[in-house]
């Protein structure tokens, strides 16, 4: 096997609990040692990958990187101990009562004191001031204006932790983030993730895109219940899936024009991507499988994506500074 080391960028989609997904590609990659990374982008839960990653980069290199994913992860798991039933991922009654009155009542009214586990856990885990000053890797963090529906991208001279939060912000359930008095909520509105920040601002010719949401479901939802996780789910995909479809559209384009090609079309064609993504049987689309917050279910998650990590270093590093992996015409069109 070819074992020169290669750079690629990362591409991390937001999806909640299933942001452990992703924790285990990444714990796969850095365990594996023969990739580093310029640029990442990152939306909700892949945001949060994409800074603590980059924290563990910082402060321990590689083995920092794994040990910081794994506290971060752990801490979640262990800040919502009532949001669950028995191991496996069934929200508890008292917690699906919550969430059913995040139909009826605002953030404000449900959760007056603002109490948010989530951002204590980041606040006493990221160095935002040492990351700011000298990331390892450039950061394109998603967030939404909540005002103008507009992509703001929070890049690492930039990151914070109010930055962080509001990539990661459910309307339904977490007030408005205020960023120099404008309100943002989760990125995944307007990009999940941005893809073309890793194409225009990286050196990497390698991008690799970390899927939550499958590309194609097996299933058409029938119940009331399973249309709106589906619809959720569309809504929150169809940014990127257009971001992508350009992609696709202006790669076979390039590839077949006899006409003298322009640079972006010159550099589209040494871009290459990849895909790692997460299975709809991984992905569990109960209702509430995203806030789950059980130990068990994120490790199941992360072995889940340690193994298509692997797997994909195994079957496709040769690929890397070579060509794409995948076809995206076959995938976004």
């Amino acid at each position: 096997m070819n074992n020169k080391h290669r750079q690629l960028s990362l591409a991390l989609q937001g999806g909640g609990a299933h942001g452990a997904f992703t924790w285990g590609v990444l714990d796969a990659l850095l365990e594996d040692g023969r990739v580093s990374f310029d640029g990442i982008s990152g939306t909700s839960a892949g945001a949060m990958n994409a800074v603590v990653l980059a924290h563990g980069l910082l402060h321990g290199g590689r083995q920092g990187a794994r040990t910081a994913l794994s506290q971060f992860w752990n801490a979640v798991a262990r800040s919502l101990p009532f949001a669950l039933q028995g191991e496996g991922q069934a929200l508890s009654p008292a917690f699906k009562m919550m969430l059913h009155w995040t139909d009826y009542l605002s953030p404000e009214q449900l959760n007056p004191m603002s109490l948010d586990p989530l951002r204590e856990i980041i606040s006493g885990q990221i160095d935002f001031a040492a990351l700011r000053r000298s990331s390892p890797v450039k950061l394109f963090l998603a967030a939404t204006h909540a005002n103008s529906g507009k992509l703001r991208l929070f890049l690492e001279h930039e990151v914070s932790i109010d930055a962080l939060m509001a990539s990661a912000c459910l309307p339904t359930l977490q007030r408005a983030v205020e960023i120099d008095g404008e309100p943002y909520w989760d990125g995944g509105f307007a990009a999940n993730p941005a893809v073309f920040p890793l194409f225009y601002d990286c050196a990497a010719r390698d991008i690799l895109l970390v899927l939550l949401c499958p590309l194609k479901f097996e299933a058409t939802p029938y119940s009331a219940e399973q249309i709106k996780i589906r619809s959720q789910e569309l809504a929150f995909n169809a940014t990127f899936l257009r971001e992508m479809r350009m992609f696709a559209h202006l790669s076979e384009y390039s590839s077949r024009s006899w006409m003298p090609l322009s640079p972006f079309e010159r550099r589209l064609q040494r871009t290459f991507f990849h895909v790692i993504d997460m299975d709809e049987q991984d992905s569990d689309l109960a209702s509430g499988s995203k806030l789950a917050t059980h130990i068990d279910y994120f490790e199941r998650l992360r072995d889940s994506g340690r193994r298509q990590g692997l797997a994909w270093l195994a079957t496709h590093f040769r690929d890397l500074g070579a060509r794409s992996s995948v076809r995206l015409s076959d995938l976004f069109y």
